[in-house]
């Protein structure tokens, strides 16, 4: 049996593996060991290792690496010791091929660990661009540390390839959250409205917003901006918890005590892939700077409020509605997504991140790929670039 070792730091990440894992799982050629890190072992962050093995998937490994502090200097340290952890794991057992996707700290100390053990590493959504965030540094550098790569689009496989990667390690997979949303059973209006706690007579705003971390010192200020234009709308609002990110902390607090102090209003650590694809369904728009909005919110023609440059370089449908950190813009965005107009003109519109059949490819790929020296000694391929 082949051994695939995959690699989840977060909620985020888990949701887009599902399939993927499913399907490893499932094969009678392949072994799945999986390597839980980051903030699934964090109660802080819902210990969100619980909902894993309640999905029924066996923990292959747990690694600890998140101190509990947002600082530089801790993300830092927590990427140390995630790479002294998944050293450890690796010298236990060595899976013959490792998936990792996107582009956290957390992933990228996975990687690095990887390299002396001379395990192949197989990256799921590469040659994206965040330019807002680390992670896009971090992106970019777990594809040149990679070995087989699984893009969401030919634009990004473009790029991983003028990276010098050569063509027959870059698959157009599509992105493998789209499986996910093809393969979950929404909840009914009655569940979501048990599940989520507040009424959803009408569509509620769902408000996912993460701390820009190369701007991270304007953390507090970003957030009480976007808390000021949203209190100017009478709506049902879905709180999800901040990433493990610098200044985190100071997003979430912000975000809950708004909550705490409007009865419509909700505030999750962690909703689940269900509850949050539910939302999304039912929702009037997204607000916030999550990558979902990017990339799975166009499946469910929902309207985005993208709010500042987390996401700024990724490519966009026409559901996105990119506004500043002021509120007054940001008010503006929203009364744009809510209206009818707007939502009419996103009927019938296509995802450019795919059609939801990527763990179908990544794991036919991972099967027939010859585990040798030509899969793990790379050549650096040149690419013409006119002056």
């Amino acid at each position: 049996m082949r051994r695939i070792g995959v690699v989840t730091v977060g909620r985020s990440d888990y949701g887009l593996y599902r399939q993927i894992l499913q399907k490893i799982r499932k094969d009678p050629e392949l072994h799945l060991h999986l390597l839980v890190s980051g903030s699934h072992l964090s109660p802080e962050f819902g210990l969100t290792v619980n909902a894993i093995e309640a999905d029924g998937f066996e923990v292959g490994d747990r690694i600890e690496m998140l101190i509990s502090s947002d600082t530089p200097e801790a993300i830092v340290k927590s990427m140390g010791l995630g790479t002294i952890g998944f050293a450890q794991s690796y010298a236990r057992f060595r899976p013959d091929i490792l998936i990792v996707l996107g582009d956290r700290f957390e992933m990228h100390a996975a990687v690095v660990a990887a390299l002396p053990f001379k395990i192949p590493v197989a990256h799921i959504h590469g040659g994206e661009i965040t330019e807002g965030a680390i992670d896009d540094a971090l992106r970019h550098s777990i594809t040149k540390l990679s070995h087989l790569h699984f893009v969401a689009n030919k634009e990004y496989s473009r790029r991983v390839s003028q990276m010098g990667e050569e063509p027959w390690r870059v698959i157009v997979s599509g992105s493998p959250g789209l499986d996910n949303i093809r393969h979950t059973k929404l909840l009914t209006h009655t569940e979501l409205e048990e599940r989520v706690g507040v009424g959803l007579d009408r569509p509620p705003l769902l408000v996912t917003y993460h701390p820009v971390s190369l701007e991270y010192e304007e953390a507090e200020r970003q957030v009480r901006e976007l808390l000021l234009a949203l209190s100017n709308f009478d709506l049902p609002m879905v709180f999800t918890m901040a990433n493990a990110d610098t200044n985190g902390r100071v997003v979430t607090r912000l975000m809950m005590d708004f909550v705490r102090g409007n009865p419509h209003a909700r505030f999750f650590a962690n909703l689940g892939s269900q509850a949050y694809f539910s939302l999304m369904s039912v929702a009037a728009a997204m607000v916030g700077n999550s990558s979902s909005g990017i990339i799975e919110a166009p499946s469910f023609e929902l309207p985005v409020v993208n709010i500042g440059s987390r996401q700024r370089g990724r490519i966009r449908a026409k559901n996105v509605v990119d506004v500043g950190y002021g509120h007054d813009e940001i008010s503006s965005g929203i009364e744009k997504a809510v209206s009818p107009e707007f939502r009419t003109c996103l009927r019938g519109m296509e995802n450019p991140y795919g059609n939801g059949d990527a763990a179908s490819i990544v794991i036919g790929r991972l099967k027939e790929i010859v585990l040798d020296n030509r899969l793990l000694v790379k050549t650096f391929l040149d690419v013409s670039i006119p002056r």
